[in-house]
C-alpha cells in the first residue's frame, strides 16, 4: 500500500519564527537589540535641575553681597529711622489722648517736642550749673590737692618725691605742648561730632513727625496692601508696639521722679553739694540707661562729695546703694507691671544683644522691643497648667 504524505501545517508562530532571521529581527549575534545599546550609551547633555540649582546659587550670592553692602552704607540711615520709630512709639499715645481733646495730630507733635525740649534744657542747665561750679571749686582747690598728695607720698613712700620739680621737668620737656596739641585735635573732633549729632537729631524728629501725624493713614495704606488675615496681625503688632513703647517710657519716667525727690532729700539732709542738681542726675541717668546706668548714676555724686569732704561720700554710697535696692524689690515691680511685663533675665539679655547689634541706641531700644516681642507671643501661644 502506497504511503500517503500528508503536508505539514505551519502555524503562525512557525511561520513568524522561520521567516526571522537574526538580521531582520535587528539582533546582534550576541542577542541584544540594537536599540538597547543605544539606550546604555552615557548621556553628555547636564539635568536642567543642575542648572537651575547652580544659577539659583549664583544669584543668591549676588543678592546677599549686594544687600550686605547696601545694609553697611545706610547703616547710619537705618539707626535714624529705628529711633525715629521708637520715639514716633512712644510719643503716639500722648498724642492720641490730645487728639481726643479735638487737638490736631501735628500740633500735638509739637507740643509734646515743646514738653521734652523744656525738660531738656532745664536738666542740663541744672547739671551744667553744678558741674562748672564743682570744675571752679577744684581749680581752686587744686594747689592744696596736690600738697596733700605730695606730703602723703613723701611720709609713704619716698621722702624725695618732689611734685614740683616732676611738674617743672613736665613742662620744659615739651610735655605741655604735646598735651595742648592733642586737646586742641580732640576740640576739634568734638565740634564735628556734635555736628554730625545735631543733624541727626533733627533727621529723626522730622521722621518722627511724620511718622507720628500721619500714623492712621500709615497704618492704612501698609494695610491696604494685605491680606485680612495679615491686617489683623499687623495691627496687633502696631499697637502692643505702641502700648509697651509707651509704657516703657512711662514707668521709667514715674521712676526717675520718685528716685530724684528721694535723692534730693537725702542729699539735702546730709548736705552734699548741689543736691538737687545731682538728683536729678541719679533719677535720669539710672532708669534712662539700662544695666549700667544706675552705676555710672552713683558715680558723680559719690566724685562730687569726696572732692568737698570724703567722709560725706560714703553716707552717699550707702544710700544709692539701698534706694536701688528698695527700688529693684518694691517700687519698679509695682509700677512696671501694669505697663511693661518682662522678665528679669530677658530684659538683661536683650540689652547684651542690643548693645552689641547697635551700641547705645540698641541697648536703649531693646527692652520696649523685647517687651513687645514677649507679649505678641504669650499672646498666640496656649499656657495649660503643669502636672504636679
Amino acid at each position: 500500500m502506497p504511503t500517503v504524505e500528508h503536508p505539514r501545517i505551519v502555524t503562525g508562530f512557525d511561520v513568524a519564527s522561520a521567516s526571522m532571521t537574526p538580521d531582520s529581527a535587528g539582533l546582534t549575534p550576541e542577542g541584544n537589540s540594537g536599540v538597547a545599546e543605544q539606550d546604555e550609551k552615557p548621556s553628555s547633555t547636564v539635568p536642567r535641575w543642575v542648572v537651575k540649582a547652580i544659577a539659583l546659587f549664583w544669584l543668591g550670592w549676588v543678592v546677599v553681597y549686594i544687600g550686605t553692602g547696601a545694609v553697611r552704607s545706610l547703616r547710619s540711615f537705618l539707626v535714624v529711622l529705628l529711633i525715629s520709630v521708637f520715639i514716633s512709639f512712644a510719643v503716639e499715645p500722648a498724642v492720641n489722648r490730645m487728639e481726643t481733646w479735638k487737638i490736631r495730630r501735628g500740633v500735638g507733635v509739637w507740643i509734646v517736642y515743646l514738653g521734652a525740649l523744656l525738660a531738656l534744657a532745664g536738666f542740663s542747665a541744672a547739671i551744667g550749673t553744678a558741674l562748672a561750679d564743682q570744675i571752679d571749686s577744684l581749680i581752686d582747690e587744686a594747689p592744696t590737692y596736690v600738697d596733700d598728695i605730695e606730703d602723703w607720698l613723701q611720709n609713704n613712700i619716698d621722702d624725695d618725691i618732689d611734685l614740683q620739680r616732676i611738674q617743672d621737668e613736665f613742662v620744659e620737656g615739651g610735655g605741655i605742648s604735646d598735651l595742648a596739641e592733642r586737646f586742641a585735635d580732640d576740640l576739634v573732633n568734638l565740634g564735628t561730632a556734635l555736628l554730625n549729632i545735631v543733624f541727626h537729631a533733627f533727621t529723626v524728629l522730622l521722621f518722627t513727625y511724620y511718622l507720628v501725624a500721619e500714623g492712621p493713614k500709615l497704618r492704612l495704606t501698609i494695610g491696604s496692601i494685605l491680606a485680612p488675615r495679615r491686617q489683623k496681625m499687623l495691627m496687633s503688632i502696631w499697637d502692643l508696639a505702641i502700648e509697651k513703647t509707651g509704657g516703657y517710657v512711662f514707668s521709667r519716667t514715674i521712676l526717675a521722679i520718685i528716685s530724684a525727690i528721694t535723692h534730693g532729700i537725702v542729699f539735702e539732709i546730709i548736705d552734699v553739694p548741689f543736691p538737687i542738681p545731682l538728683a536729678l542726675w541719679v533719677g535720669v541717668i539710672s532708669q534712662f540707661i539700662p544695666v549700667i546706668g544706675t552705676y555710672f548714676a552713683g558715680a558723680l555724686p559719690v566724685l562730687v562729695t569726696v572732692l568737698d569732704e570724703p567722709r560725706k561720700a560714703l553716707w552717699v554710697l550707702v544710700m544709692i546703694v539701698a534706694y536701688q535696692q528698695v527700688e529693684n524689690y518694691l517700687l519698679s515691680p509695682r509700677i512696671t507691671a501694669h505697663t511693661m511685663e518682662i522678665h528679669v533675665a530677658v530684659a538683661f539679655g536683650s540689652v547684651l544683644v542690643g548693645a552689641a547689634l547697635l551700641g547705645v541706641v540698641g541697648a536703649l531700644l531693646a527692652l520696649p522691643f523685647a517687651a513687645t516681642v514677649q507679649a505678641f507671643i504669650s499672646g498666640y501661644l496656649h499656657h495649660r497648667d503643669l502636672d504636679e
